[in-house]
């Protein structure tokens, strides 16, 4: 809705964003990111989702109104901006424990302690790359704010990330602002957390783990690199808690997860990059936003026959809200992901499954009656969708989904089996696997390639 409404004041019409009170603070910093820090808005008390007809009535009829006629019939107050400093700026000299008391004071941590940048620092990172520390590659929402190669490095130093990281990190950010990744969604209700996975041959180059332990901090790449996201999207992107990151209660920032290559390329399956367009053999990062995850230990069995049931049904139990960027807010774009540790995808393997027939299998069975689908979206997830069959005239689900009139017909969960993402990792011979619950459209998944610098192997020599 701001969005809507800063196009139309932009245009010389009136406007009046309806928000609800737990989002106030969110719409005043968006504001300032889309260039109107007093772009009107008019109040909402409470949550209109746990209110009656009348409850809603009253709130609205007593206090929105009011704001809306005000909005609409009087110009905004000015607001003064707060000028940044200048991308190269030395901004404070002193201690370590002073830099980071700044550092949090300013908002520009996370809450541990900070590597300080540094000129020298942030030029040892640029050392790594080929590319004009000017140079911007994204304009990140809700501030948009330029990332640029040189706040690239800053926030790479700041991560405790090492130099030769670098072009890992460049590839992240141009992630980042793909608009179908939607970086603009990061800070919203359901508190999703970005999954990075690493491919190619920079991926054991640089060293991150890809056996037992693979999503477990402790792994200096893996680790520092998973926390440079987080720390982008809070300096580059513009998301504070408090503010206009409205998680209702959030997930750490999780590890960089590296695929297993030589199980992958053992048994004849493409890498997670290639799934996502990235020819094979190229190093690559892919990027996707999970709502939650569940292990699924012991999946035992020596075929697929045997071994499938029980990963299907953890992958189905784990969707469930989920549903509704299967058919809903953005249809078709629920992605759920499976990892596989490498002994279950050798033994797979073995009985003739590739990775395709895994995620058939996915799409066959990760199914559930249509009433209990039609449930989720028009009772307990508050959709106004009740009907898969008018969803299906309406073109906007496969005809899969209006087989027939019976209630109780089994529907799936994707609109295709590509769109179950299958992964290779961990401990290579513990029988688990683990599934994420995919955010749809507010994370979905895309993939870059990583562009090393000339000189590569020397300088990452000199660097080790």
């Amino acid at each position: 809705m701001l969005r809507a409404s800063a196009a139309a004041e932009k245009a010389g019409v009136p406007s009046s964003s309806l928000v609800c009170e737990g989002f106030i603070g969110q719409a005043s910093t968006t504001s300032i990111g889309l260039g109107l820090p007093n772009l009107p808005v008019a109040l909402v008390p409470g949550h209109v989702g746990t209110q009656s007809t009348e409850e809603l009535n009253e709130n609205v009829l007593g206090v929105t109104v009011d704001d809306v006629v005000r909005n609409l019939t009087e110009a905004p107050g000015e607001i003064a901006m707060v000028e940044d400093p200048e991308p190269h700026e030395v901004v404070f000299s002193g201690t370590i424990d002073e830099i980071n008391r700044l550092f949090v004071e300013n908002e520009w941590s996370d809450g541990l302690p900070v590597i300080p940048p540094t000129a020298q620092r942030v030029e040892a990172f640029l050392a790594f790359t080929d590319r004009d520390p000017d140079e911007v590659l994204a304009i990140l929402l809700p501030d948009s704010r330029a990332a640029t190669i040189w706040s690239v490095a800053v926030n790479g130093v700041m991560a405790g990330c090492r130099p030769e990281y670098m072009p890992v990190l460049i590839a992240l950010i141009e992630a980042m602002g793909d608009p179908d990744y939607g970086v603009e969604h990061s800070g919203n209700t359901p508190g999703g957390e970005t999954l990075i996975t690493i491919n190619g041959p920079v991926a054991s180059q640089l060293r991150f783990n890809d056996e037992q332990g693979v999503l477990r901090d402790g792994f200096q790449p893996n680790t520092s690199v998973g926390r440079f996201w987080r720390l982008a999207l809070r300096n580059l992107a513009g998301f504070l808690l408090h503010k206009n990151d409205k998680c209702t209660f959030g997930n750490t920032w999780r590890v960089v997860m590296a695929e297993n290559e030589p199980v992958l390329d053992e048994i004849g399956w493409p890498t997670t990059a290639e799934d996502l367009g990235i020819l094979k053999g190229k190093s690559a990062v892919s990027i996707a936003r999970y709502t939650g995850s569940n292990l699924i230990a012991s999946a035992t069995g020596n075929t697929g026959e045997k071994m499938m049931p029980f990963l299907a049904d953890a992958v189905l139990k784990q969707n469930t809200w989920q549903l509704v960027f299967t058919i809903g807010t953005s249809p078709g774009t629920l992605r759920p992901l499976l990892v596989l540790s490498p002994i279950l995808a050798k033994t797979l393997a073995k009985d003739g499954w590739t990775k395709g027939r895994v995620k058939q299998y996915l799409y066959d069975y990760c199914r559930l009656p249509a009433w209990e689908f039609e449930r989720y979206l028009g009772e307990w997830t508050d959709h106004p969708i009740r009907d898969l069959k008018d969803q299906v005239n309406l073109r906007r689900a496969p005809s899969e989904f209006a087989e027939s009139d019976d209630p109780n017909r089994m529907v799936p969960i994707t609109f295709r089996p590509d769109d179950f993402m299958v992964a290779v990792s961990g401990d290579p011979l513990r029988t688990n696997a683990i599934t994420f619950a995919h955010n749809g459209i507010l994370g979905y998944s895309v993939a870059r390639e990583i562009e090393l610098p000339s000189g590569w192997d020397d300088k990452l020599n000199m660097a080790r």
